[in-house]
């Protein structure tokens, strides 16, 4: 945890926050910190700076805050993913918030199990979690907008080319003739498919709405490693 995670309920005065449960025992426990130490802390949404912890008590730690500075800039990259397995979406979640991606899609695809759809982990409070801890480890305070698009067509249809527009939309293809390009500038929209990829129908679909397919090389990578190879290679 490279910064403790604040929210408005953890304030008891203007500048004062009382904490328990997970934050607590990582500030014992790992940081190891005690009473006067000072930590990297950040409010939700909000701004980032030190808490000086004032006390201990059994379950709580009580820290005076003093936020002094922005978060660090998003990254201009939409993200259209094919919703993973359940365990991959929690890493994959974690992962694309500590690089600061701030608006991820979760879409159908051919491939994607019906079974995902119906998983506890896609309830708001599972995946704010993951969004929390990737912004604890990334010292980054502004949390991503994580939107579920069960219906393949009418999103690539209907919703998509707004997505897209003053982006360069990109697509994950093993199969592209060609290659990811690198260290692009501009704002970006890329779609991953699911493992196995996506299938030549909604290739085609993606393609028509403007999408160019792309490739990482011969080797087909798994969800969680395509994801921020991809990223790290187009910044």
């Amino acid at each position: 945890m490279n910064l403790i995670l604040l929210f408005n309920a953890d304030f008891f005065e203007t500048n004062k926050v009382r904490l328990g449960g997970r934050r607590m025992e990582h500030i014992r426990n790992v940081h190891r910190a005690k009473a006067g130490d000072e930590l990297t802390v950040g409010l939700a949404d909000g701004l980032i700076g030190r808490g000086t912890i004032l006390s201990f008590e059994n379950d709580t730690i009580e820290m005076a805050i003093k936020l002094i500075q922005n978060p660090p800039p998003p990254l201009p990259i939409t993200l259209v993913l094919a919703l993973p397995r359940p365990k991959v979406l929690r890493r994959v979640l974690q992962t694309v918030t500590t690089m600061g991606i701030k608006k991820i899609f979760l879409i159908n695809a051919y491939r994607v199990e019906k079974s995902y759809w119906g998983s506890p982990f896609l309830k708001e409070g599972s995946i704010r979690q993951q969004l929390h801890l990737g912004l604890e480890q990334g010292r980054d305070t502004m949390i991503p907008e994580v939107l579920s698009r069960p219906l393949f067509k009418p999103f690539v249809e209907d919703e998509l080319p707004g997505i897209i527009l003053g982006t360069e939309p990109l697509l994950a293809h093993p199969e592209a003739d060609r290659e990811c390009p690198r260290d692009m500038t501009g704002a970006l929209t890329l779609a991953i498919g699911p493992e196995g990829g996506f299938v030549q129908y909604e290739i085609d679909k993606l393609e028509e709405t403007g999408f160019t397919p792309v490739n990482m090389g011969k080797r087909i990578l798994p969800v969680e490693a395509a994801v921020p190879a991809l990223l790290s290679r187009l910044r």
